[in-house]
């Protein structure tokens, strides 16, 4: 689905992004046909429930109507800052919940940090250098965070104004891109990284914009390079701020972005799983925690998670299958994805994750291509549908109810796994 990788993968894995220093990677990036593009392969025998490798983020962002409805994340990881109770409490529109085994909850308050000039909260002192190094000298709104005049401010607003929730991708993904760039010594290195992840032809960026932005996307897209070039323009750049350059660019963040969710409440939970208790307690603890995500339910619906998207190397090279052998995950509470074998993998073979959520890929061949066409532009030739070639091109009478009903937020649930 992309360009052959080159030397760039392995310098991303290796140093300043990718999956951090000395870390174990049990695959590599290769280039599979013009068709297809690259893929991601076995370099040893994986077995089921190993971790394939963890993978930081080349950059990453939080969804903005996210971070505008208060669901608090690192500025940097996006690691949700809130206590498990307070995310709890919040949810529910219920001040007064008491979450019992408060001490499972991890969320280190006294480690959180403010940027000193615009007040953006980041987990740790690692983040907030972390961001200050890459791209948050030339992104950093000093006073002007709240003045709706600052090209930024005008820029994030006319995103907001033009996606709206359930959020898969944000223009601030885009704008840490040109910052890193901007800041960089080693400016045709960060330039490299970033060209080598999925490129598509004219008519493909088209039909990911269009999906994006809806019918009016030629002259939102218009408006959203005019607004960008105000507040980023750099002439290192500058193609990326060319009419066509933009639309690439739009549509490389559209292809590649891998949604990050993240949430403390979910983090105690898994704690609580873990708890040795009595049985008489255990079942008590269950049932609280069952009945809390219904009443949670009622109140906020399916927007549980801080959620944003990042760019990751080695897991856009992975192609998709209706029946994958891997799936990712983020059980660190960052944006630390993890890869998983959901099967023995043996060297050499691909590992292909799936785009599709369960319930998605339970359905029949014609009903996951035809969602798969309408959101990654590909039809799927994995075992599973080849299998299936055969069978009518027609769904079940179940299926072409939720046919016109498959949105983004389907989609998102899959990505968003914490």
């Amino acid at each position: 689905m992309a360009a052959a990788a080159g030397d760039v993968c392995g310098a991303v894995v290796g140093s300043r992004a990718g999956a951090g220093a000395g870390a174990a990677v049990a695959a590599e990036a290769r280039f599979i046909s013009s068709a297809k593009g690259k893929g991601l392969f076995a370099t040893k025998n994986i077995r089921k429930g190993e971790t394939v490798f963890v993978e930081r983020p080349v950059v990453s962002s939080q969804f903005l109507w996210n971070a505008l409805y208060n669901y608090r994340a690192c500025d940097h990881c996006l690691r949700a800052l809130e206590t498990a109770e307070e995310n709890a409490q919040r949810l529910l529109g219920k001040s007064s919940l008491v979450l019992p085994h408060p001490e499972q909850c991890s969320i280190r308050k006294d480690l959180h940090q403010q940027c000193p000039w615009c007040q953006v909260t980041y987990c740790s002192a690692e983040c907030k250098q972390a961001a200050l190094e890459q791209y948050h000298r030339v992104l950093c709104l000093g006073p002007s965070r709240d003045d709706p005049t600052h090209p930024l401010n005008k820029l994030q607003e006319a995103w907001r104004n033009m996606h709206y929730p359930p959020e898969t991708s944000s223009i601030m993904l885009m704008a840490r891109m040109v910052a890193t760039v901007k800041q960089a010594k080693d400016k045709e290195w960060w330039i490299k990284v970033f060209s080598q992840f999925c490129n598509k032809t004219a008519n493909e960026e088209e039909e990911i914009v269009h999906k994006l932005l809806g019918d009016k996307f030629k002259g939102q897209l218009e408006l959203l390079r005019l607004l960008f070039t105000e507040a980023l323009y750099d002439e290192h750049l500058s193609r990326w701020f060319t009419p066509e350059g933009f639309r690439s660019l739009f549509a490389l963040v559209g292809t590649n972005g891998q949604g990050i969710g993240t949430s403390s409440l979910s983090q105690w939970v898994h704690a609580c799983d873990a708890l040795d208790l009595p049985m008489l307690q255990r079942e008590e603890l269950d049932a609280f925690i069952d009945q809390l995500y219904k009443d949670i339910e009622k109140e906020s619906g399916e927007f549980l998670n801080c959620e944003g998207s990042g760019l990751y190397v080695l897991q856009s090279c992975c192609n998709h299958s209706c029946i994958p052998n891997a799936e990712t995950s983020f059980p660190e509470n960052n944006f630390l994805l993890h890869l998983t074998a959901l099967e023995d993998i043996e060297a050499g073979e691909e590992i292909c994750i799936s785009y599709l959520d369960c319930c998605q890929r339970e359905r029949s061949r014609h009903s996951r291509n035809k969602i798969l066409r309408e959101n990654y532009l590909f039809t799927c030739s994995c075992p599973k549908c080849l299998a299936q070639a055969d069978d009518a091109d027609v769904t079940s009478d179940e299926e072409e109810e939720g046919e016109g009903e498959t949105d983004d937020a389907e989609l998102e649930d899959e990505m968003t796994d914490v």
